[in-house]
């Protein structure tokens, strides 16, 4: 069988955007100057991202939302942007998840406020790999799925199964993390790492995972590459990314690494930093999916991250591949 198409599943959210004037102090008030309600959560801005860059393979969702008006408005949205919908369930025993994202309009600078809602509940058996022909496997957010990333005694994590299962039926694996604060960060990203072709991360991420702090090493790429090695080391089977303000790296199985510099861009160009990180990844696993050289790879996401932040939503800001691509020779 010739697999095609990419199968992104986990966190399905709306996401409420909304810009402030500035982020106030504990006890003080801010003033919300827009608010707009879009897609949100890892894999559905990967998909919505991938449906605006006009790709030619199939997309698919698979996840959980509630039997509500927010878990109604996904599946619309998703059917709207030609994704299958098959595998995306929809549930009564938790509401849709969502976030309260607030962006800081002088900076781009944004924090997030959650509710877990059905996503906490997504499992094992909401998976199932023979119904598919997809490529790619793309899984995310561990730290954000409670059920997923719940570890069993044998040191595995529910995630870890899921991936093991993809790859037994012969898809090729992506992960993504989240940036937030769990006790058991190592531990739970470690569990999935075997079962992993391509790790997809940020800087924060790659450092509490590696014990490095790698948020203040913007500009030194040999440590970048260096926690990418590292990290490869501890399981991932083919290329470990790292993408952060300056750039991305990878590091690659055969002992390659790869440096691509952020695009230079002008004052008042971003809208919204909301989404950036899944733009990058949609980007990259739209190279891998098309198997272009990893330095092409590198190149379209850093400018699917850059198209995400013209507009405040996650995925509203991005264009046909052709017209990101266009945005190196604009902003060197």
């Amino acid at each position: 069988m010739t697999r095609t198409g990419i199968l992104a599943g986990g966190n399905f959210i709306i996401d409420h955007v909304k810009l402030i004037d500035r982020y106030p102090e504990q006890d003080m008030l801010a003033f919300i100057r827009s608010e707009t309600s879009s897609n949100g959560g890892g894999p559905y801005n990967v998909l919505k991202d991938l449906a605006a860059m006009r790709v030619s393979y199939p997309l698919e969702a698979a996840g959980l939302v509630g039997k509500d008006a927010n878990g109604d408005w996904i599946m619309r949205d998703c059917a709207a942007a030609g994704i299958d919908t098959t595998q995306l369930h929809q549930t009564e025993a938790a509401p849709t998840s969502y976030t309260d994202a607030m962006t800081v309009t002088s900076t781009g600078r944004r924090t997030f406020f959650h509710q877990l809602g059905a996503n906490a509940i997504l499992g094992e058996s909401h998976f199932d790999f023979s119904r598919t022909r997809a490529k790619i496997f793309h899984l995310g957010y561990l730290m954000l799925l409670s059920e997923m990333d719940r570890r069993l005694e044998n040191g595995r994590t529910v995630a870890s199964r899921v991936l093991e299962a993809a790859s037994s039926a012969g898809l090729l694996t992506s992960v993504d993390l989240v940036s937030a604060e769990n006790e058991h960060f190592r531990a739970i990203t470690e569990a999935s790492l075997p079962y992993t072709d391509y790790l997809i991360v940020n800087e924060i991420e790659a450092g509490k995972v590696v014990e490095q702090d790698l948020k203040s090493a913007h500009h030194d790429i040999p440590r970048m590459q260096a926690a990418a090695a590292k990290l490869l080391e501890l399981g991932v089977r083919r290329e470990v990314i790292i993408h952060f303000e300056a750039g991305a790296v990878v590091a690659e199985k055969n002992g390659t690494v790869h440096h691509q510099a952020s695009l230079k861009l002008p004052p008042g160009f971003i809208a919204g930093a909301t989404g950036a990180g899944d733009a990058f990844a949609a980007g990259y696993l739209h190279g891998t999916h098309e198997e272009w050289p990893v330095a092409e790879r590198l190149r379209l996401a850093v400018c699917t991250a850059a198209a995400c932040l013209t507009h405040p939503t996650p995925s509203q800001g991005l264009r046909p591949v052709s017209e990101c691509l266009e945005l190196m020779s604009k902003h060197k």
